[in-house]
């Protein structure tokens, strides 16, 4: 069988058996998963007692400004805090876990726990959560201006919690380009690895990839390793041998439960300043509750207490913007009295832009994310994901990576791509069948892409999506690693190992890139000659794997000690603050900066005493 016949066959019968078994797995997993969900929510309940909904805080009397001062802070001690970290994500949990050894620490999340939910706990969910759109969704959906579909994390963990899973270290230079302190470094990584990270049990796809990628010269093959090094090489996973995900939120069980308090559904609106000296000054914050309700939360009387913002690439500068931080034009435009002008936040935004080849089976594909990892010369890095097709609700899934819409809107004048044509196509393809959606995607991405946008407010709604744009391949360099890439991606499916795999015939490359136009989901207008144009299909075809980066740069937002530059008592822990994306995916060097600064800020505070 070949590849586009692998994509059209339509057994009825088949269709209608998988309709009927579909609908008795269906009832038997919701009601194991309620149960299952059940005992999971009261048990996180005794192992992290500290976590609790927003509405249960009191907000404390809102101190004169002469309180401000170290003098008097304390008398305020039961409802002022060391340190308020802004963002329950990937870097905050064990950023707030660090820091609650030795003082107290608020962590406010805008989401919920991520203990219960049965579509982030499991690997055979990954994709549900991301396709959930729902205002309790564990993930928040945006679409770039370049008309790429997206997610934000809105659950403690963060990133973590929704993400592909894959753990790897960042590279020797790139520890050495951010000026850390390598011995730091290496005992912040394993302090991590030690509590969320499995090695992956290999199965066909990506055993596949390995075998393929060391065929095409992607070599040597450095077997299972965290470290980022040339060559083939098995990565880490926050997901263990049972399919179940182990996200920072797990780190919060290293804090010290006397001094820490999460707040869960407590949605941040703005930093408080005191403005009455030379400097702003952090003082607290505003949030609100599940209910809508606002409070307030101070910061201690000690000049050297802070709120540390983790809220990730997208909600860090739009959180700094919020509060009166930012370019003094475009806060004016919205009424935000400013703070302090500063032109540089939102601004060298990147994402890493993916492109991912359909390889369609004519057998059921085991599922798995990203495990196998090539490292090559070319500047693009290669991975796989399979099998996100077989499950009963992919077919209603729209996103990204994972997605399963083959011929996904092309039919339709790209001027009529709207989100609503996107929603009917999803109400259609339920007469889809369920064979259609077998196989898996090669995927290449850009290591360190050149090009860069910007992030700015549409409105003053925090719950709002600020305009992102990333503006993909704007940079010709970056256009021609993506041809590269794109290159070796089709040789790998062509090689002996995946059609051995998917038992289907070797087709020619303009085959294999015609399947994978139809494949792939964005709002990007396709074109007739995509894959005439390796440069064309490229463009047509981009993804995001959400590695997301910038904004607050080092030197024009944050000192290298990630202080924001003109204001006291504010500092920055998160990939905001970076110029490229660390390892092939950046999710362990964003959970080891977490511990590492939490441990820096500590010795710089009590010296030895602080005792890490």
């Amino acid at each position: 069988m070949d590849f586009v016949g692998a994509l059209t066959q339509k057994p009825k019968l088949l269709f209608l058996r998988f309709l009927v078994l579909s609908l008795i797995s269906l009832l038997s997993s919701s009601q194991a998963a309620a149960s299952g969900a059940g005992a999971k929510n009261n048990l996180y309940k005794y192992r992290y007692p500290f976590i609790k909904e927003a509405s249960s805080f009191t907000s404390p009397p809102p101190p004169s400004s002469s309180s401000f001062s170290p003098r008097n802070g304390d008398h305020h001690h039961h409802s002022a805090f060391d340190y308020i970290v802004v963002g329950g994500g990937t870097a905050g949990c064990p950023l707030a876990a660090t820091l609650s050894q030795n003082f107290t620490v608020l962590l406010l999340e805008r989401g919920g726990v991520p203990f219960s939910d049965v579509n982030v706990s499991f690997l055979q969910n990954f994709h549900m959560a991301l396709a959930d759109t729902s205002p309790q969704s564990a993930s928040q959906y945006f679409i770039s201006t370049d008309g790429v579909l997206n997610a934000r994390a809105r659950v403690l963990g963060g990133g973590s919690s929704i993400n592909a899973g894959f753990y790897t270290r960042a590279s020797s230079q790139f520890i050495e380009r951010m000026g850390w302190d390598a011995k730091l470094v290496n005992e912040s990584f394993p302090w991590v690895e030690r509590q969320i990270v499995h090695q992956p049990k290999q199965e066909g796809w990506q055993k596949a990839l390995r075998d393929s990628l060391l065929d095409v010269g992607v070599s040597p093959f450095n077997g299972f390793t965290y470290d980022h090094i040339y060559g083939t090489k098995i990565g880490g996973t926050i997901f263990d041998r049972f399919g179940r995900r182990h996200t920072a939120a797990e780190l919060l069980a290293s804090a010290n439960p006397q001094k820490i308090t999460v707040l869960i559904r407590a949605t941040v609106q703005k930093i408080v300043f005191d403005t009455s000296g030379k400097r702003p000054k952090a003082v607290g914050v505003i949030f609100k509750d599940e209910n809508g309700n606002q409070h307030q939360a101070f910061l201690a009387g000690n000049p050297k207490s802070e709120v540390i913002l983790s809220c990730g690439a997208i909600g860090t500068p739009q959180m700094l913007k919020l509060s009166g931080v930012g370019p003094k034009a475009e806060l004016e435009k919205l009424n935000i009295s400013v703070v302090l002008d500063n032109v540089h936040i939102g601004k060298g935004m990147a994402d890493n832009p993916m492109n991912a080849v359909f390889v369609p089976s004519n057998r059921p594909v085991e599922q798995s994310l990203i495990e196998t990892v090539g490292i090559t010369k070319l500047g693009v890095y290669i991975e796989a994901s399979s099998g996100f097709g077989e499950s009963r609700d992919s077919i209603h899934c729209h996103h990204g990576i994972m997605s399963a819409e083959i011929g996904q809107l092309s039919t339709i004048p790209p001027k009529q791509r709207t989100p609503e044509a996107i929603q009917d196509y999803i109400r259609n393809k339920r007469t889809l069948p369920h064979e259609a959606f077998k196989g898996g995607f090669i995927l290449e991405k850009i290591a360190s892409p050149i090009s860069t946008g910007e992030l700015s407010l549409i409105n003053t709604n925090v719950d709002d999506n600020p305009s992102v744009s990333f503006n993909y391949f704007s940079h010709p360099l970056d256009l021609k690693r993506c041809v590269d890439g794109v290159r070796m991606a089709a040789k790998i499916v062509q090689s002996k190992h995946f059609l051995n795999y998917t038992q289907c015939d070797q087709k020619s490359v303009e085959a294999i890139l015609n399947a994978s136009v139809r494949a792939n989901v964005n709002l990007v207008p396709k074109h007739t000659n995509d894959t005439k144009s390796l440069e064309q299909f490229c463009k047509d075809t981009v993804i995001t794997i959400w590695h997301y980066h910038g904004g607050c740069h080092v030197g024009k937002v944050v000192s290298t000690e990630y202080k924001v530059l003109g204001i006291d008592r504010l500092r920055v822990v998160d990939g905001s603050t970076y110029d490229e994306s660390p390892g092939t995916n950046p999710q362990g060097t964003v959970l080891m900066m977490g511990r590492y600064m939490g441990v820096k800020i500590l010795r710089q505070r009590l010296g030895k005493a602080a005792g890490v």
